[in-house]
This record gives structure tokens, C-alpha cells and sequence, in this order.
């Protein structure tokens, strides 16, 4: 395990951003946003070696834009992840990306006489709704970041002649197994069969990955025609039983943040629910113990992706947005730092692993890199985890997640230091650099695993309690000001997430918000629940009465995390 290193964060210049002033709804809660926040320590590393990896060869602009047969019937599903890979890398690190610009500017050559990419079909292909739904994100984002409106100009002819289109279509989407071809699908997916109409997919249920991309843009253009196309799609993924379809947890989980997205744009309150009901059925059926996830829902044998790892941690951390109900919060973690973390793979991207579950009881390697999707979606969830940071909500600074960063927000005066080596070491600290005159509350994230030893300020004690999964401090903040948390986890046995386990003597180790595995990667068991010792240099922990220890599934980009070094953990024991 290489534990983060501590790293001074440089003084940098931020864009202000006024508490409130993105929403008419003060009490509603948002990110701090990119350019106030500056992160440092692992994170930083993450962010910045997947920018360089999507800088490398597989990622310039020669190399970007494939023929329809080179990207297996995906069109614009590569280009369109690249370039949300690059503004999300480029906006939480606060480097200028060497091709994007190149890229952009080669788009309108690649687009057929429609203004979309790939061949022009008759009735509905869903892979190249998919593939487009990427590049309607990329623009968008792209957009957002430059105001380049050329981009929503790509977009609308990609809404009008790709996607209008696909409405008379809606209704006939088969919903029943026996239309499907059942248990196919590689990593890449692959046209299946064709069914009233629709090319489908083995990837199931990935025109909803192109509903999510139509979503993004309504934002910026609201035709009544593309609302009519959105609301027929919900409702028929709304219809659909994902588990008994064993629809792909990818595509069914950024259908979940189309449907935050859109619920926010329409004011429609009715969607929430709905969302979290499918949450707790990917929970139930679609994730594995260490928070990564089945690539269909109850087919265990098959193997995880980081695309739909990073979709679980935004839907998580969108949902505690929207409740604050601290669960969600606890969700988000555990998956960044047993999902994501695990992942990546030393060079920056992102690969496949074996499922650990149903299946299989250790970790190990299915395929050291995805370069073709999953290194690019590894970019959009690292620059979000910076994003969320830090969020606002009137007079109110939440820290949902402890990370190495800086914060300032000019227009309210305020800046913050946050040092810590969390969740390896037993403090975090953050140190006010500027603070407005008028009494400012400072939330400070307390998930149930996480066992406050004192909370001080300019070291004195002071006393909070939790709520919602939060400790409050509410004062005139000066600058200089400390703030210093310490707090302890227990290492623990704990039951399976998944129901389809039905094993009652099916445990796993974990440490705060960390799964434990066996190094060695052997199987291993212990009688009862046996206590967990950690060792004094508190990397590992022994199982009394044994001469097994375990060490978080956590690494900081490990090269030893790969199919030619024999990774594997064990992570699933059963008693004896």
C-alpha cells in the first residue's frame, strides 16, 4: 500500500464565486466549483496522470476519430468521451490541454451529411445513440467551460437528425429478456440482433447512455420537441425491469444522472424516488463487495468497468445533493476509494477487474487497461471528485470528503487550507487564509465509521454534535484560524452487500471506509470473527490466532496492480 504523501498547495489564482448566486434556492447545495478549488496530494497525482495519459498517442487527434468499423459500431463514442475526459482533466488540474483545441476543430469534417458521425440507418441503431450521447456531454462541457457556442451548434444537428428521429421508435424498444440475445457481450460491446426496428445492443439498454447526452444539451436549447423525445424515454426506462432485462449497470446508471439532471431542469419532483429506488437496486444486485460493479446486473461471472464505477460514485455524491441524507455520502466514498482507486492502473488509465462477489471471492486483474472507454469516463470521475471538494449552500461551507486542497471563494472573502493524509493517517486540518465579517458556518463530514477522537479550533476543544452526517462550527472565522479534526477507525468484520450471497458465513474485512484483502492472495479463514490487529506501522492488520494479514485493496497508481505481476486479493473469507 503506498499511503499519500502530504503536498503543499501553491498559491494560485481562483475565479470568485458568490454563495448563491447559481440558484434562486439558497438552501439548495452545489459544488464550490473547478476554479475555486485547487487539489493537491493523491488526488492531484490521479488527475494529472490520467491528463497525461490522455495526452499520449492513443488520445491525438490522428488517432481520436475512427472509422465506424474501428470503433465496432460506436460512433462518436470515442471522440466524444476524449473530449470529456480532457476539459473535466483540464479543469481540475488547471492545465491548458495540448490537442483539445486540434480535436474540436476537426469534428465538422467527420460528421456526415446529417451532422452526426456513422452511417445513416434505417430505424434505430442504440449503439450510435450511445456513442453520441458522449459527444453531446463533450460539447456541452466544452461549451460550458469556453462558451464556444459553435459546440451547441454541433448539437443541434446531432438533436435534429439523429435523435428527433428515434421518437416514433420509442414505444416499440423491447423490454422483455427473450428479445434479447442472452449472456452475450465482451468488454467492447457489440450489435446484437434487430428487433421492431432497433439494432441492439449487447450492452443493454445503452440508448439511454444517448438519452443522458440529449439531456445535457435540452439544457442549453429547451425545443419542446427534444423534451417531448426526453419525457418518452424516461418513461420507458422507467418501464423497464433492470434486473430481469439484466440491463448493463453502466447504462442504467448514467440513465440515473440523466434523470438527476433533468429533474433539476424541468423542476420535477417526482423523479427522485424513482432514482433512488434504482440506486438501491444496483446496490442490491449490481455492485461488488469492494464497490465496483457487475457489468450486467446478476451476471456475476463477468467482469467490472470503470465507466459505470465512475457513474455509481456521481450518482452517490448527486443524490446526497439532493437528500443529504449522509448514507449516500458514506456510498460515494467507499466507492472512490475501493472502485476508482482500484482501477487505476499506474500509467493513468483505467482497467477491467474480476468481480468480487457471487463469483469470485479475490480481486485480480480481468484487463489492465480499457483505453478505449474506460480511461476516458476515469477522467470525468477524478475531475468531479475535486469538483466536489468542497460544496455551498447559503451561508454554509460543507466538506463532504477530506482530501489535500485549497479553496477560495473571492467575492465571499474566504479561503481555506485543507492537509491531511486521510484515510490513512488520524487528522485533518484546515487553515482559514481569509474569512468573511459575518459569521460563516463550516460543515465538516462525520460518516458513522469515523470515530471523532476531538475537534479544536486554534487548539481548543470545542463540542459538536452530528447531524446528517455532519459536525457544524458557526463563528466569525479570522485569518490564521485552525481547525483541526482526529479521528480513529476500527478495522471490522462485516457481512456481504450483495443479496444474491446466500452464504450466512460470508465475511469481509474493512478499515473505516477501506476493504481489507489478503496479500498473498491465497484463501483464507478464520474461526468466528476473529479480532483485527494493526500492525505498528499501521499498513497491515493480523488476524488473531492466525498468521494472515490483510492490507487495504486501496494503491496510489501501484505498478504491481497488473495481470503481469499476478495481482490478486483475497478479500471474501468464510468462517470456519
Amino acid at each position: 500500500m503506498k499511503k499519500m504523501v502530504r503536498k503543499g498547495i501553491l498559491a494560485l489564482a481562483f475565479s470568485g464565486a458568490l454563495f448563491g448566486c447559481e440558484s434562486k434556492n439558497e438552501s439548495a447545495l452545489r459544488p464550490a466549483g473547478f476554479e475555486n478549488v485547487r487539489v493537491g496530494g493523491e488526488l492531484a497525482e490521479r488527475v494529472n496522470r490520467n491528463f497525461d495519459r490522455m495526452e499520449s498517442e492513443l488520445y491525438r487527434p490522428e488517432n481520436v476519430y475512427w472509422t465506424e468499423e474501428q470503433s465496432n459500431g460506436w460512433p462518436a463514442d470515442k471522440e466524444g468521451r476524449t473530449i470529456l475526459a480532457l476539459v473535466l482533466d483540464a479543469r481540475a488540474s488547471g492545465r491548458q490541454p495540448v490537442y483539445l483545441d486540434e480535436l474540436i476543430a476537426l469534428l465538422p469534417e467527420h460528421l456526415n451529411e446529417r451532422g452526426y458521425m456513422g452511417t445513416i440507418h434505417e430505424g434505430v441503431d442504440e449503439q450510435q445513440l450511445s456513442g453520441h450521447g458522449w459527444l453531446l456531454r463533450g460539447l456541452c462541457e466544452y461549451y460550458e467551460w469556453t462558451g464556444d457556442r459553435r459546440m451547441l451548434d454541433i448539437g443541434r444537428g446531432i438533436a435534429e437528425n439523429l435523435f428527433l428521429p428515434v421518437l416514433p421508435y420509442v414505444a416499440d424498444y423491447p423490454v422483455e429478456p427473450d428479445s434479447r440475445i442472452a449472456g452475450a457481450g465482451d468488454m467492447s460491446g457489440t450489435t446484437q440482433n434487430t428487433v421492431d426496428g432497433w439494432r441492439l445492443s449487447s450492452d443493454v439498454g445503452c440508448v439511454f447512455i444517448g438519452m443522458e447526452g440529449l439531456i445535457h444539451y435540452y439544457k442549453h436549447d429547451r425545443d419542446p420537441r427534444i423534451r417531448a423525445l426526453i419525457d418518452e424515454l424516461i418513461g420507458l426506462y422507467l418501464r423497464i425491469d433492470l434486473k430481469g432485462i439484466r440491463a448493463q449497470t453502466h447504462a442504467s446508471l448514467t440513465a440515473l444522472r440523466g434523470l438527476l439532471r433533468y429533474a433539476d431542469i424541468v423542476q420535477d419532483a417526482t423523479l427522485l424516488p424513482e432514482v433512488e429506488k434504482r440506486w438501491t437496486l444496483y446496490k442490491q444486485y449490481g455492485m461488488t463487495e469492494n464497490f465496483e460493479n457487475y457489468n450486467w446486473f446478476e451476471r456475476y461471472d463477468t467482469w467490472t468497468e470503470p465507466c459505470a464505477i465512475v457513474d455509481s460514485y456521481l450518482v452517490a455524491v448527486q443524490l446526497w445533493m439532493k437528500t443529504r441524507r449522509p448514507e449516500y455520502l458514506s456510498d460515494a466514498e467507499r466507492i472512490y476509494f475501493n472502485g476508482i482507486a482500484c482501477t487505476q492502473r499506474a500509467n493513468g488509465g483505467f482497467g477491467c477487474d474480476k468481480p468480487v462477489g457471487v463469483a469470485f471471492d479475490a480481486l485480480s486483474i480481468h484487463a489492465d487497461e480499457a483505453h478505449w472507454c474506460c480511461t476516458m469516463r476515469g477522467g470525468e470521475g477524478l475531475g468531479r471528485a475535486a469538483e466536489y471538494a468542497y460544496f455551498v449552500a447559503a451561508d454554509t461551507l460543507f466538506v463532504p470528503f477530506y482530501r489535500e486542497n485549497a479553496l477560495r471563494l473571492a467575492d465571499r472573502s474566504l479561503a481555506v487550507e485543507q492537509h491531511t493524509d486521510y484515510p490513512f493517517g488520524s487528522q485533518v486540518e484546515l487553515t482559514v487564509g481569509q474569512s468573511p465579517d459575518t459569521p460563516l458556518t463550516i460543515a465538516l463530514s462525520a460518516p458513522d465509521y469515523l470515530h471523532v477522537e476531538s475537534l479544536c479550533v486554534n487548539d481548543e476543544p470545542v463540542s459538536t454534535a452530528v447531524q446528517d452526517g455532519f459536525m457544524t462550527l458557526t463563528r466569525r472565522f479570522a485569518p490564521g484560524d485552525r481547525i483541526v479534526l482526529t479521528y480513529r477507525f476500527d478495522a471490522a468484520w462485516t457481512g456481504p452487500d450483495n443479496r444474491d450471497i446466500g452464504d450466512s458465513a460470508v465475511r469481509k474485512a474493512v478499515y473505516g471506509p477501506l476493504v481489507l484483502g489478503a496479500p498473498n492472495g491465497r484463501p483464507i479463514g478464520t474461526n468466528a470473527d476473529a479480532p483485527l490487529r494493526k500492525t505498528s506501522d499501521g499498513c497491515c492488520f493480523v488476524i488473531e490466532g492466525t498468521q494472515d494479514t490483510l492490507t487495504p485493496l486501496y494503491h496510489l497508481l501501484d505498478p504491481g496492480v497488473s495481470s503481469a505481476a499476478g495481482f490478486r486479493r483475497e478479500v471474501l473469507v468464510r468462517r470456519l
